[in-house]
């Protein structure tokens, strides 16, 4: 038997009780400091400008996780994704209570629970916080695609819309914003750990001589949180709200709705009403000199609470209002065909012509737009049943030429996808539009949340983004993530601004799901280098 396998063999010595109880307290400590990251995380998403507290989280977050075992690794993780994912989607539980909340969140911290298995296997190994965030990369490519579709809300890029970090999404999108924001974080820790060892080396070689510390980890640790920044300043560049292709003046109609949550649309007609008066309004201004006449005019998702292929009165009233405005317009409506799926569809309506194109959703909302296992669902909330028939995915992507500009058409939940707005600018965009209906989700931090992924999309590829928003909060945003005009929420009001149209493609939309796939590789690397080592280390053993 080997000197290894009798030492582990030996039986421990007796702790002492003074030594038991202090263990209690420090058995607590790692859970603590990882719900606390998660807490940190969430507090450094929007409404709060506080994106730097990431950094801290990811920094408290590699303290928890290095060198725990792979087991222990996924239930601090698991901790520290319900600190960070229960607040932040508290919102899901505004109406219909808090199962649907507490279930979703619980779901997405399991794929940060597989982080941290993941993060705890690559901690020992050199330059780990490089492997670290490529693992926190590979986590949140795996639950943007998986169940049902993917639930990509809570990407740290998506915390990071008034950061440092930002020019990168230009660079290689959410997956490289995401990963700089965690190598620099886990760089801080791994950095402070360095210099605190080498003092104590230090200390300790004035009582007796040792061998100076190696430099290596040390620059490794410098270099995790030097390089993510240093890239940021260098990204600048691909920042411009410069015009390439002109300008175009554009309209965003904020008309509100009659009450808050799921019965938004309860009084017929009233949210359409709206829209269309806000509408009419914009163009008595703009006769009467006090606004600049819109080249178009874009409503927001569901700002026709009824079908205005089967309602000639709802047909009319749009009609009516785009010949006042004398502009295209996108109108945003559920379609009810009288067999099969419904369809959340934006309407391109133009003055003396009428509908003349349609973009149906792609990414429709699971348990929101449709039910995945109703009878099953059925037993833990009986709102299901709201949903009583459901949506189907349209198959197209949406461009949609609005007086020769080419509009990018990203509904609502869609702007959370990489591809759902990646592939609209590819496919021509100058602009983009994401038109959505929070009202379901009350005054909830919901609606600030998703302005944050448009900016960060305004900068990734480098397009003006307008967000119309049946009550709140809409927006105009710069190529470069500025906003320069927003609404209150639950207020009817009507944006217009004179914005840039760009049709350059930054190295993020060049490149597409590249940069991602770098970096899960990156991670696969590392996780399998552990695991060798593991593998090496427990045959040393028995040897």
């Amino acid at each position: 038997m080997s000197t290894a396998i009798a030492s582990a063999d030996a039986p421990a010595p007796e702790s002492t009780p003074a030594e038991e109880r202090a263990r209690g307290p420090r058995r607590l400590l790692r859970p603590g400091a990882a719900v606390l990251s998660g807490a940190l995380l969430y507090l450094s998403f929007p409404p709060r400008p506080l994106w730097w507290l990431a950094l801290p989280a990811f920094a408290l977050l590699g303290w928890t996780l290095r060198g725990r075992r792979p087991r222990a690794g996924f239930g601090l993780g698991f901790l520290a994704g319900l600190g960070f994912l229960l607040p932040l989607l508290v919102w899901t539980g505004a109406e219909v209570g808090p199962v649907p909340w507490l279930a979703l969140g619980a779901v997405s911290a399991l794929f940060i629970g597989a982080v941290g298995l993941g993060i705890a296997m690559v901690s020992r190994l050199p330059a780990w916080p490089l492997f670290a965030a490529g693992v926190w990369v590979l986590g949140e490519a795996a639950r943007a695609r998986v169940p049902f579709g993917g639930f990509p809300w809570g990407k740290i890029a998506f915390g990071q819309a008034d950061g440092m970090f930002l020019p990168l999404a230009a660079v290689g999108g959410t997956p490289v914003l995401g990963f700089a924001v965690a190598l620099c974080g886990f760089g801080l820790y791994e950095l402070l750990r360095q210099v605190l060892a080498r003092r104590a080396k230090a200390e300790a070689a004035d009582q007796a001589p040792a061998p100076a510390p190696a430099r290596g980890p040390l620059l490794a640790a410098a270099l995790a949180v030097l390089v993510p920044v240093t890239g940021a300043l260098a990204a600048l560049p691909l920042v411009s709200d410069a015009p390439e292709d002109g300008t175009a003046t554009v309209a965003a109609v904020q008309g509100n709705v009659p009450r808050l949550g799921l019965d938004f649309n309860a009084q017929r007609r009233q949210v359409l009403d709206n829209h269309a008066a806000r509408t009419r309004e914009l163009a008595a201004a703009v006769r009467a000199g006090k606004e600049p006449r819109p080249d178009f005019v874009l409503w927001p998702e569901n700002s026709s609470d009824i079908d205005p292929y089967a309602n000639a009165d709802a047909y009319q009233v749009i009609d009516e209002a785009v010949r006042e405005v004398n502009a295209p317009t996108v109108i945003g409506s559920v379609i009810a065909p009288p067999t099969g799926t419904l369809r959340n569809t934006l309407i391109e309506w133009v003055p003396g012509k009428g509908p003349v194109a349609e973009y149906d959703k792609r990414h429709v909302q699971p348990f929101g737009e449709y039910i995945p296992m109703r009878s099953f669902v059925r037993l833990f909330s009986s709102d299901v049943d709201r949903v009583r028939r459901d949506f189907g995915p349209g198959h197209e992507v949406g461009v949609f030429d609005l007086a020769g500009t080419k509009v990018g058409l990203a509904t609502c939940y869609e702007a959370a996808f990489d591809w759902a707005v990646r592939d609209t600018v590819t496919h021509g965009a100058q602009l983009i539009t994401v038109p959505s209906n929070n009202a379901t989700f009350g005054r909830s931090e919901m609606t600030y949340q998703q302005l944050a992924m448009s900016r960060v999309r305004a900068v990734e590829h480098s397009r003006s983004v307008v967000v119309p928003v049946t009550s709140g909060v809409s927006a105009v945003i710069r190529p470069d993530g500025t906003i320069v005009a927003k609404t209150e929420m639950f207020t009817p009001d009507v944006l217009v601004e004179k914005v840039p149209l760009r049709s350059s493609l930054t190295p993020a939309t060049r490149m597409g799901t590249l940069p991602e796939a770098l970096l899960v590789a990156l991670a696969a690397a590392g996780l399998a280098w552990s695991a060798t080592r593991s593998v090496r280390a427990r045959r040393g053993r028995t040897s």
